[in-house]
């Protein structure tokens, strides 16, 4: 036995240990995020932040292939499954959708974005590190999978998700 603590657990305990671990994943990344804006600045953070974010959502996605079992190439349908075992999904609430041949994934709660509202606070403008991190994810499960934004922080307009993305071939 690797985790012999982990063996005794019921499901429901095992799921709140992932959801725990994905918000505190979320708490770091948010935590270097700020250390790194508070000494060189938001533009330099965002900068970096996609760089972090070109290598982590491609071994995310190679993890989550492995995991399911989905070979290079999967197409949409193998896209659509690996989006739902990403750490996101664990504490963010999102919908996944079919639409004229494409998939749609819209993020209708995202945990950093709800925050910044309780707060009153100007969305965090995740747009240019989303359009890294969605495409090569993408684009690691299928090559021919084209990522289009539909809408995300600091696009302005009244929409019912934070963000929203087209996947299509």
């Amino acid at each position: 036995m690797k985790y012999p603590e982990l063996e005794k657990l019921s499901k429901a305990e095992l799921i709140k240990i992932i959801e725990d671990e994905a918000k505190n994943w979320l708490a770091h990344d948010g935590l270097w995020f700020q250390a790194v804006e508070r000494h060189f600045g938001m533009e330099a953070a965002i900068e970096l932040d996609k760089e972090a974010w070109s290598y982590f959502t491609v071994i995310e996605a190679k993890r989550i292939m492995k995991l399911l079992g989905l070979p290079e190439g999967s197409g949409l349908d193998g896209l659509e499954k690996a989006l739902a075992f990403r750490m996101y999904r664990r504490i963010n609430e999102q919908e996944i959708t079919r639409e004229n041949g494409s998939v749609i994934l819209k993020m209708t709660t995202c945990r950093v974005q709800a925050a910044r509202e309780r707060k009153k606070m100007e969305y965090f403008p995740c747009k240019p590190v989303g359009i890294i991190e969605y495409s090569k994810f993408a684009e690691t499960i299928d090559k021919r999978i084209k990522t289009e934004c539909i809408a995300c922080p600091p696009d302005k307009s009244e929409r019912d998700f934070h963000c929203g993305w087209r996947f299509s071939i």
